[in-house]
């Protein structure tokens, strides 16, 4: 093997002072905005079960952030599926706006009682703060497209604590098939630096405890793919109702504010009148007893409810905290079917929904040895890539390409959207 001759490694020195400098910038940026956020969560959380009532006022939220979006942020609207689009084919930065307009949305709708998550906060903030870095640093196309990818690995690993996790998601969620190597130095040190950003600020991440694993076996290996179908057919069904229910308010409702002013109004009544509280915010309380104790093994099907209601109507917030909550409380229930502890299908449940819904079946294989430990790593990487192969064709994210099929019959270069 040949060294590199002195003028390539000092273009690789270059290299590397460039994107790690600027990797601390994306880094510094999403992580202490993730931090923020996180704190303003809590308190938003706190409040909201100290005072049953705010549900009431979940459709004057809805209405007043719908609005807010209409006037001032109908340019970053798509969220997610803006900073993909942009990633693919560059056109103009992302507007800062829309880390603002995010964080004030979805903290109002936890607030209120929407059921939605953070990731999507996290993301869009990451993504947008990263992205002025374009304007300072007169950034060329390639490079911006490696400057996004690093602020959504940033937000994602700074918000769940995963800096691999997170590293990876920012390469993984752009394309079915397809890793940009080129972006893999940023992206994982903005995630591995954003993690310990939010830390030093005072961020503690929930911890969720599997006593114990047990030894690998035949039924516990086929159990896996099992449970990995379900949890792959379940990712899919939630993608699709939150697109179709999103699409049917569209076509019913023509005045954006008025969709989650009438998405308010019924989640408030199924909360209020049916004790549903168990379903909205977080439920982070709901996902620590998944791991501690047998549940109703209706749980997972009144969360995709409320959170395929949140969504589809308009409400701002992230998609994956419902999916941990949907996938813990589905492998809760799995468990006595398959003969197998709760706890560890609990965890697989957690990540594998996540993996079929997002068609990340690699950041969320790492992601479950980040959170429960390197010995789940089997169990979780089988169920992950059976839950993304039964998802099939759908995904939250319309705007991500497919670059490869993830069978011989299925189509390439498509996207959810399509």
């Amino acid at each position: 093997m040949t060294e590199p001759s002195r003028p390539e490694a000092l273009a690789l020195l270059a290299y590397l002072g460039k994107w790690i400098l600027l990797a601390l910038a994306v880094a510094a940026l999403a992580g202490s905005a993730s931090a923020f956020f996180l704190f303003a969560l809590d308190w938003a959380t706190a409040t909201r079960s100290a005072h049953r009532w705010l549900i009431w006022g979940l459709p004057f939220a809805g209405f007043g952030v719908g609005w807010l979006y209409l006037k001032f942020g109908q340019r970053v609207e798509a969220g997610n599926n803006l900073l993909i689009d942009e990633i693919h084919d560059p056109k103009s930065v992302v507007p800062l706006r829309m880390a603002p307009l995010i964080l004030g949305g979805t903290v109002i709708s936890h607030l209120f009682g929407a059921s939605v998550g953070r990731e999507g906060t996290a993301v869009q903030m990451g993504g947008a703060l990263a992205d002025q870095l374009t304007h300072l640093f007169r950034l060329r196309h390639d490079d911006r497209r490696i400057i996004l990818m690093a602020g959504i690995s940033a937000g994602f690993a700074s918000v769940f604590g995963t800096p691999l996790a997170g590293a990876i998601f920012g390469l993984e969620v752009l394309s079915v098939g397809r890793l940009r190597y080129d972006a893999i130095l940023p992206c994982m040190v903005a995630a591995i630096v954003a993690d310990q950003i939010g830390l030093l600020w005072g961020v503690q991440h929930t911890h969720y405890v599997i006593s114990s694993i047990p030894h690998l076996s035949a039924w516990a290996l086929a159990a896996m793919v099992i449970s990995g179908a379900i949890f792959g057919l379940t990712g899919k069904a939630f993608a699709e109702a939150t697109h179709a229910l999103g699409g049917w308010m569209k076509q019913r409702i023509a005045y954006a504010p008025l969709r989650p002013l009438a998405g308010g109004v019924v989640l408030a009544c199924i909360v209020w009148f049916l004790g549903a509280e168990r379903y909205i915010g977080l439920g982070i309380p709901t996902i620590i007893e998944a791991f501690e104790q047998p549940l109703p093994a209706y749980d997972f099907a009144a969360k995709m409810l409320l959170t395929v209601a949140s969504l589809g109507s308009g409400f701002k917030g992230g998609e994956v905290t419902p999916l941990f909550y949907i996938g813990a409380t589905l492998g809760n229930a799995l468990a006595p079917v398959l003969d197998l502890p709760f706890p560890l299908l609990a965890g697989v449940g957690f990540v594998a929904v996540f993996a079929g819904a997002a068609n990340t079946p690699i950041a969320s294989t790492l992601m479950a040895m980040e959170i429960f430990g390197a010995e789940i790593g089997v169990y979780a990487g089988i169920a992950c890539v059976v839950s993304f192969l039964f998802s099939g064709h759908s995904g939250i994210y319309r705007a991500q390409r497919r670059s490869h099929a993830k069978h011989r019959q299925a189509p390439a270069e498509t996207r959810p959207g399509d």
